[in-house]
């Protein structure tokens, strides 16, 4: 009601008009939410979504309160304060949208307060968190203030070095509050709100049974809530992108060569870090080495010198840099960055070690070597001795060997650990006299092991981003053209054709990935190659039989290392994992005994005559390990593996189950037709109508979440189900982001479907690949965004999409510390166990890698100590010193990615695991929908496009 609140014309504010209307609530006629006693005969679980909701009320609560707290103990004061001790516009910049945001949280607080007042009777929340959090206006606050919070944390530290006054007022305001929270530790809050929001949402999701009235609407509340995360991270992304690059741009001559092609076309940038760069003379010693701040543009290179002394900028957000003209590269020059790009050596991490490069750490392992032989030739000696003297017996003959032997260990650790920080870029220069191109070296030392992996993947994809295919290689259906596609978007790596020995035309049909491990890949070859492993492809041709290929994606380009025929086409393909020890003792429920009947990882081919045939996976040799046939001789259309049974999927509507058994499969019942299986034995669990047309049937399935998306042999849309409820929730006409492509087609029929990393990839019969965006928590997969079209795609039909996926190697992502932290960690005192009140959702969201952070510049730069939440006591009261110990949880580190609610995450990077992923499409020939690309084949030629997906990192 209009009575309940009063308003404020933008025009009487102080601060800019941004289109907000102030709203103040007031708190006589909206007190805060209070969750009233607990009444009798709750069950357990209706005990735990109390205190969770107890939780969530108090979470707000103290939330709005330091919101309140900022506003009126420190805006408004520093505002009013004569003389000042900070000037309005900066005011108005430190405290950016906290207005905003406070009116946004006072009326979430006043339904929030309504919906706790009735919760013993509806026991509903979900729905309140979209109809709160799901506008327009609560992501433009956010993202303004988020995108700001590092210029206001800047002025904060250096109005504390400049203005004495300024910092006695934080000073007495800290003080007298009850809590003795800094306002950096206020601050901060809103940028750890959503993330908290998802944590105790996903809580409460926890404890919510299947057929709650609260859990779809819970389940869309996490959608929407990780989606605005999602939009907040991109946002802040491109205005650092931008701020970055206008700050490049600033700091070189506006005649410079630079400056024109910095302010030409539309640059991205891929990666921003200040690295170390070392300059070794021939025998290993270290030169000189400085610290560079080195970009990486999609088309460009540039280090730029650090300069210290130029801080002009009132408000510095980084060390002021000037361009060094001799290391940057344009788009040709770039090319030839990459072919020398995988040269790699490195230095171990740690500032005690990088005055040591690789060849004097060879030429010291070598002197070991030969000082030991010595030693050994001196301790012969010895031993035909007929005296006894002191000091110059066996004992310390043999001491002195064993002493060169840990010194040689020493020396080959470090020289095994010099790959993991140190990157050694080999450049293209100008060419001598004669016109012959010549090339020099640069070498950098990275941060730690994870900020190498990112340049040696971000610089490698950049390379493959030049190529003309993907220039652009995706566009949005409301673009016009001249936009680029973000980075994150997958890029097109390769083309290969497929069945290219046989004479005669086959169909692909299937595609399996089989991921094997090769240990003669290195550190630098995992960053940069496809994931690895082998992928089988089949298919096949009435009256001419089926045949399989196996291509090696151990290597720069995927090869060919395996084909051979099978009796009938092959249908479709399923990978079975193999089964660690501990996985069948908990199934069994007693000890293993015989490791040789352990289920090895198997591939099976399911083909058109009804056979089932099982190969080995890691061996190429492709032995048939098992032959069965369906019921009836039945063509089997889809298999499917679950940890006891293959379900294969028979044309005749028919399901038979395989269990498995000692490393065999054997046929043990078949269900009914058009049954949905849940547990053996196969009874049909619900039936509904998926489309209003009897004529349509489903064609393709994939679920993500709590959702499944289908598609049908009948139009172009597809349609979002609920997995619990069967309930329709959205459906995307997919003939409207194709349009723009072909304009004549107005028929487009769905072909293919794959849900991975976020992304919902729609293959079409008319060889257009569609991307649209979906969340990846544990909600609904609804579509979130506009999508992207792929220009890159098929002659035909997309048969299928497929995914590729292999973890990197944990040992290359430790660093120095972190092994000397794991050995000082080793023995009796081990980590211990974590308290029952932890809560493991959110270790999972952690190693999930969800994007919950944002992307904050530090200030630890900035003259002056660490921000942080709370100062250690102070008995004097006479300074307002910082918490190295706070700091390190609260500070934007050095690493610019910090988990808002954990530590900063170099610290957790041997922790964190990182993907490498592909997708696969399969169909007639290569088409490039923008008139560019290489020519490959005949239209009708079987072809894989593969598309590599940047690291997360």
């Amino acid at each position: 009601h209009a009575s309940d609140f009063w308003l404020v014309f933008p025009g009487d504010s102080e601060e800019e008009d941004m289109g907000f209307l102030e709203v103040t609530v007031s708190d006589i006629k909206h007190p805060a939410p209070e969750l009233g006693p607990m009444p009798d005969g709750l069950s357990p679980q209706q005990v735990v979504r109390r205190h969770i909701l107890r939780s969530i009320v108090q979470s707000e609560g103290s939330y709005v309160e330091s919101l309140k707290r900022i506003i009126q103990d420190y805006r408004n004061p520093l505002m009013e304060m004569e003389p000042k001790v900070l000037s309005v516009r900066k005011c108005q910049v430190v405290f950016f949208r906290l207005k905003e945001i406070l009116q946004c949280h006072s009326m979430f607080q006043i339904a929030l307060s309504s919906r706790v007042a009735e919760w013993d009777t509806t026991e509903k929340i979900g729905d309140l968190f979209v109809a709160s959090f799901s506008k327009s206006m609560v992501l433009d606050v956010y993202s303004d203030y988020v995108n700001n919070f590092t210029t206001a944390m800047s002025i904060i530290k250096k109005a504390c070095l400049t203005k004495p006054a300024f910092l006695e007022f934080l000073k007495r305001r800290q003080v007298s509050s009850s809590d003795r929270v800094t306002l950096y530790g206020l601050m901060v809050k809103p940028i750890q709100r959503f993330p908290q929001f998802i944590l105790l949402l996903q809580d409460m999701l926890k404890n919510t049974s299947k057929g709650h009235p609260d859990r779809l609407s819970l389940q869309l509340a996490l959608t929407e809530l990780e989606t605005l995360a999602e939009k907040l991270n991109e946002q802040k992304r491109l205005a650092d992108q931008m701020a970055e690059i206008q700050q490049l741009t600033k700091s070189v001559s506006d005649r410079s060569s630079l400056n024109k092609l910095l302010t030409s076309g539309q640059r991205q940038l891929l990666l921003c870090e200040t690295l170390t760069e070392t300059v070794y003379g021939d025998r290993g010693q270290l030169i000189k080495s400085k610290e560079r701040k080195v970009f990486l543009l999609n088309d460009m290179l540039v280090c730029a010198n650090i300069n210290f002394k130029e801080a002009s900028d009132p408000v510095p957000l980084g060390p002021p840099f000037r361009g060094k003209d001799s290391l940057f590269f344009r788009t040709r020059a770039l090319g030839g960055l990459m072919r020398g790009l995988l040269v790699f050596q490195s230095m171990a991490q740690g500032c005690y070690k990088v005055y040591l490069g690789p060849p004097r750490l060879f030429q010291e392992l070598q002197d070991l070597q030969k000082d030991l032989a010595v030693v050994e030739q001196i301790t012969l000696l010895i031993s035909t001795l007929h005296g006894t003297y002191q000091n110059l017996n066996m004992t310390v003959a043999q001491d002195w060997c064993l002493a060169l032997q840990r010194l040689m260990r020493v020396k080959e650790e470090e020289i095994h650990s010099a790959n993991k920080c140190r990157l050694r870029l080999l450049l293209p220069g100008k060419p001598d006299k004669s016109g012959r191109p010549i090339s020099f070296m640069v070498v950098f030392i990275t941060p730690n092991p994870l900020s190498k992996i990112s340049w040696v993947n971000r610089l490698h994809l950049a390379k493959i981003g030049l190529r003309e295919e993907n220039q652009p290689g995706w566009l949005s259906p409301d673009d016009d053209k001249k936009n680029k596609a973000p980075f994150w978007c997958p890029i097109l790596a390769c083309c290969i054709p497929a069945f290219s020995s046989r004479t005669l035309s086959l169909q692909l049909r299937s595609l399996i990935h089989s991921p094997v491990q090769s240990p003669l890949l290195g550190f630098s070859a995992v960053s940069t190659s496809l994931p690895q492993g082998y992928l089988w492809v089949a298919g096949g041709q009435d009256g001419v039989g089926g045949q399989v290929e196996i291509f090696s994606l151990n290597r720069p380009t995927p090869r060919m290392v395996k084909s051979f025929p099978v009796a009938s086409p092959v249908l479709c393909m399923e990978y079975i994992p193999e089964k660690n020890e501990e996985d069948e003792e908990q199934e069994s429920g007693r000890v293993a005994t015989d490791s040789s009947s352990a289920v090895h990882p198997t591939i099976c081919l399911g083909l058109q005559d009804g056979s089932i045939l099982v190969y080995g996976s890691v061996d190429t040799g492709t032995q048939c390990l098992v032959t069965c046939k369906s019921p009836g001789l039945q063509p089997v259309l889809c298999l499917c593996y679950s940890p006891h049974y293959l379900f294969a999927g028979l044309q005749d509507g028919t399901v038979a189950a395989y269990p498995q058994s000692s490393g065999h499969l054997w046929l043990l019942e078949s269900g009914s037709p058009n049954s949905v299986i849940s547990h053996f034995p196969c009874l049909l669990q619900q039936s509904f109508e998926a489309h209003q047309d009897e004529a349509a049937s489903v064609t393709h399935m994939v679920k993500a979440g709590s959702g499944v998306w289908m598609a049908f042999s009948l139009g172009a849309s597809i349609r979002l189900f609920h997995t619990e409820t069967l309930e329709h929730l959205q459906e995307i006409n997919i003939a409207t982001r194709t349009t723009f492509l072909m304009p004549g087609q107005k028929h487009v029929c769905v072909t293919s479907l794959l849900i991975c990393q976020g992304q919902l990839w729609v293959g079409t019969d008319q060889g257009i690949i569609v991307l649209l965006p979906v969340p990846r928590l544990e909600g609904i997969p609804k579509i979130t965004g506009k999508g992207m079209v792929s220009l890159n795609g098929h002659c035909g039909p997309v048969d299928f999409l497929a995914v590729a996926t292999s973890t990197l190697a944990p040992d290359i992502l430790r660093s120095d510390q972190d092994e000397a932290e794991e050995e000082k960690s080793d023995g009796p005192a081990h980590e211990p166990p974590p308290a029952p009140d932890s809560h493991p959702t959110r270790e999972l969201i952690h190693k999930k890698g969800i994007l919950l952070q944002y992307r904050l510049r530090s200030t630890a730069h900035l003259p002056g100590p660490l921000l942080s939440v709370r100062d250690p006591p102070d008995p004097d009261g006479t300074a307002l010193a910082h918490s190295e110990e706070d700091g390190s949880i609260y500070e934007m580190a050095d690493d610019p990615d910090v988990w808002v609610r954990s530590r900063p995450c170099a610290r957790d990077a041997h922790r964190k695991e990182i993907s490498s992923v592909a997708i696969i499409s399969g169909g007639q020939g290569y088409r490039n929908f923008g008139g560019g690309g290489p020519a490959l084949g005949s239209e009708t030629d079987s072809t894989l496009l593969i598309w590599q997906v940047p690291l997360t990192i």
